[in-house]
């Protein structure tokens, strides 16, 4: 009988195909295979078979990026295409102190702050975070006072590892014994010998451009258990290091981001003189520049397995949108998303020029100094004749209202389901699938989302609207130009669609609002502005000071002085405006990065008498409208 090729690994299927191999021969024709020893033997036969094609399979599949699972093969198969994953990475603070000397009469000329330890979070739980410093910092003493100004200082335990080369060990490697490495804080030196006093500082090289046989470097490169080993130059491509050189390295291991968001440190750090001597009294209480924030987690593989092989295929130039996509967040780690589009996708067109648009893990916008930065290690890679642009992130805020039936049989209080509703919301608003450039809010999932919250709710009437806050320019007349990128829903042909809050203009003592109103085309329309002489009596006061279009989701103002407004984010003044989009499925387009606004989620629960039986005829139901108020402006 010829041997049977099987198509699953289903363990009857094998032990019925060995009896059928079996009764092939005359010795075993009418044997009763149920009724024997054998039988057990047979299942003996199909199990180890079972195992050895099930331990086959999943070996299979770890050869190759798409189908692995454990993060070591993840890993060695993304280093075949040149792909190291993103390391850890520590929080960072930055903090100031003084040290008064003033009271010492032989004064030292300086004072150093010594590398490693320098201060500890307060205690959040019984357990406190360690900071420390890569460097020394020195700073002269100046009338009895040394201050350290804007200190940075990373979350985690400063380490040192020292290697001596030996030729003679062909198989020698410098693996870092310490898991949870931020690799942006590594740094290593060479010395020509352990007693050796001069030493010859090494970069870290991403990749073997511009890299020679005399280039001081060193590459990096993710091995078993987290850790990471340190490869230097061969004599072509890079400095090949001698025999006995000592290698000395030193970095950070960090908690990730449990490290982010303490605002209180107590001092521990190390400061002497510039004779030598310790200094232990005279430190003044630190000072909080900046609160602990960006620390981060290891690259997961799910990542390693979408950008290792884009970043192959964009071979370190920079020519297509998803080639910039995948390289930016190579040169700043600290991006969230990153949306690319070129300049011929505008209207008009601004052709030969690429727009970038980076949402920050922390906060919303990219320091000028920081996007000058990228766009220097940009050129590196990009194409001669392009031009990258980077934009300020746009952020399209998605406003919700739901209505929410219980039965009343099936839970204790209302407000327990509303606090389950809000801790399913709350985690859908921070996850990957709308926090991001090129998202959708999904509004049929939204719902299901709030209907699994709680076994109580048997229904949900959610209404939904977009916001965009718009930042004004105080005491100086400015044209400015909102985009949703999403249709408007035309609620009233007569108008008042589109609310704001409230901002005040020269020559009117009330605050305005602004507001629009259709063409009869209905595609497009008027900005004017009001006041309110009461809640439901609005006055024109300018008729016509800009566009809307409804289609394209955009509104274009005139001229505008305003000079204050009545809300503010983070100390800015804005404008809020929203609108009822024609689709609740809400799109972020091109540099529209979207994100539900869990601050104004409101949820209003609703008895359902008729699921709960006490008013089985729905004689008493209580209607809820699926359409917003008719409120002329924001709240």
């Amino acid at each position: 009988m010829a041997l049977v090729n099987f198509t699953n690994l289903d363990f009857d299927q094998i032990k019925t195909s060995i009896k059928d191999y079996l009764r092939s021969n005359s010795d075993f024709t009418d044997y009763d295979f149920e009724g024997s020893n054998l039988s057990v033997i047979i299942d003996t036969l199909a199990y180890n078979t079972y195992i050895a094609s099930y331990n086959a399979n999943m070996v299979s599949n770890e050869v190759f990026i798409d189908s692995a699972t454990l993060r070591e093969n993840v890993v060695s198969l993304a280093r075949n295409i040149g792909y190291v994953p993103k390391s850890r990475t520590a929080a960072k603070a930055i903090v100031s102190f003084f040290v008064d000397l003033t009271e010492i009469e032989d004064r030292p000329l300086s004072l150093t702050l010594q590398k490693g330890l320098v201060c500890t979070s307060s205690s959040f739980g019984n357990i406190s975070y360690s900071f420390s410093i890569l460097e020394d910092v020195t700073t002269p003493v100046v009338n009895g006072i040394a201050t350290f100004d804007s200190i940075e200082v990373f979350e985690g335990n400063y380490i040192k590892n020292s290697f001596t080369v030996d030729s003679i060990n062909k198989n020698q490697r410098y693996i870092l014994n310490n898991r949870n490495i931020d690799t942006n804080t590594i740094n290593v030196s060479i010395k020509d010998a352990s007693t050796s006093t001069q030493t010859r500082k090494f970069i870290k090289s991403d990749n073997i451009l511009q890299v020679n046989s005399n280039s001081k470097v060193f590459f990096l490169q993710e091995v078993q258990d987290q850790q990471y080993e340190l490869i230097f130059g061969d004599g072509v491509i890079g400095k090949k290091l001698d025999n006995g050189n000592v290698i000395d390295c030193s970095y950070i291991v960090t908690n990730g981001e449990l490290g982010n968001g303490f605002s209180s440190f107590n001092f521990s750090g190390r400061i002497i003189d510039s004779r030598g001597n310790p200094i232990r009294t005279g430190i003044s209480i630190l000072t909080i520049d900046s609160n602990s924030q960006g620390g981060s987690e290891i690259e997961s593989v799910s990542s390693i397995k979408n950008f290792a092989p884009r970043l192959y295929a964009a071979q370190n130039r920079a020519v297509t949108s998803s080639d910039y996509e995948v390289i930016i967040p190579k040169i700043y780690p600290e991006a969230e998303s990153v949306n690319v589009f070129g300049g011929e996708d505008l209207t008009p067109p601004q052709y030969g020029k690429v727009f970038i648009t980076i949402k920050p893990t922390f906060g919303t916008f990219l320091s000028n100094s920081i996007k000058d930065n990228i766009k220097n290690d940009l050129k590196k890679f990009s194409v001669a004749g392009i031009v990258p642009e980077i934009l300020d992130a746009k952020i399209l805020y998605i406003e919700t209202i739901s209505n929410v039936y219980y039965n009343q049989n099936l839970t204790s209080s209302a407000n327990t389901v509303k606090n389950s509703i809000f801790e399913s919301i709350n985690i859908f608003s921070k996850s990957k699938e709308i926090n991001k450039y090129g998202a959708r809010f999904k509004y049929s999932k939204y719902q299901n989302i709030i209907d699994n919250s709680d076994q109580s709710i048997t229904s949900n009437i959610t209404k939904i609207q977009i916001r965009r806050d718009l930042k004004i320019l105080a005491n100086q007349p400015v044209e400015y130009e909102i985009c949703f990128g999403n249709k408007f829903y035309i609620k009233n042909s007569a108008g008042y669609n589109i609310k704001s809050t409230g901002f005040n203009i020269s020559g009117i003592q009330k605050p305005v609002y602004i507001s629009d109103k259709p063409n009869s085309n209905l595609k497009d329309g008027k900005i004017f502005l009001f006041y309110l002489d009461s809640k439901s009596q609005p006055v024109i006061v300018e008729e016509n000071i800009g566009t809307i279009d409804y289609e394209k989701g955009e509104i274009k103002t005139s001229p505008i002085n305003i000079i204050s407004t009545l809300n503010f984010s983070g100390g800015t003044p804005i404008v809020e405006i929203s609108a009822i989009p024609k689709s609740n499925d809400i799109i972020g387009l091109q540099d529209l990065y979207l994100q539900l606004d869990s601050n104004t989620v409101e949820i209003v629960m609703i008895p359902d008498n008729i699921e709960s039986g006490s008013d089985s005829s729905g004689s008493n139901y209580i209607f809820t409208s699926s359409y917003f108020n008719g409120d002329l402006v924001r709240n």
